[in-house]
């Protein structure tokens, strides 16, 4: 039996976008090692729901301080001009949608979580390296549209019923599952499900906690 790794996350989790490089090498890594024993599967977890409101300034700067936080833990790189080039909204739920859109315009599962990869790549360099707003669907069909994608599809498909359903559904199982927070990873295999401890600093630990399990 085929063993599954979800990765719970929100592609606006600013602790998801420090995690990026370790989760990259750990994908590269079980994708060499047991193509044909894992496949990862991404759940979109939704940090804030749909809001058309300012957010608060304190938020802002709560906010703020957890990039600054991030950046001097791990080193991760922020554009701070985001908060003055934008008028913020703690709205995440759109950015989640994206990345399940996104996969309508695949035609395998590889080629469906690639472009999901690729688009939740897409949404973090924009928020956090480019000062563009992903809670905006502009925003959004913009990005798709620059990895090659069709935006009139796409934007079809980020409204569609269809997808709100698939969106519902991810959240009540990522909530179902034993995560702590974004990102998390979670092993189902033979019927159990596993939190994998997140290491920021060294993707080798969870890589050898799976292996645990499956080798």
């Amino acid at each position: 039996m085929t063993a599954i790794l979800y990765y719970v996350h929100d592609p606006m989790c600013a602790w998801c976008w420090g995690f990026r490089p370790q989760w990259d090498q750990l994908t590269q890594a079980l994708s060499s090692q047991y193509a044909d024993k894992l496949r990862i599967e991404n759940l979109t977890g939704g940090l804030a729901k749909d809001c058309d409101q300012p957010m608060p300034k304190a938020m802002q700067a709560a906010i703020q301080g957890y990039w600054h936080d991030i950046e001097t833990q791990l080193g991760t790189e922020f554009n701070f001009d985001f908060w003055t080039k934008n008028q913020p909204r703690r709205s995440t739920f759109m950015s989640c949608r994206a990345t399940i859109a996104i996969a309508l315009q695949c035609h395998s599962p590889s080629s469906a979580r690639d472009a999901q990869e690729r688009m939740i790549d897409a949404i973090q360099r924009a928020y956090y390296l480019r000062a563009l707003d992903p809670s905006d669907t502009g925003v959004l069909a913009q990005l798709a549209q620059e990895l090659g994608y069709d935006a009139d599809q796409f934007q079809r498909d980020l409204a569609s019923r269809a997808l709100a359903d698939e969106f519902d559904r991810q959240l009540k199982f990522a909530r179902s599952l034993p995560i702590d927070g974004f990102p998390s990873l979670v092993l189902e295999h033979e019927g159990q499900r596993h939190p994998i401890q997140r290491d920021y600093h060294d993707y080798s630990a969870m890589l050898s906690a799976i292996a645990e399990y499956i080798d």
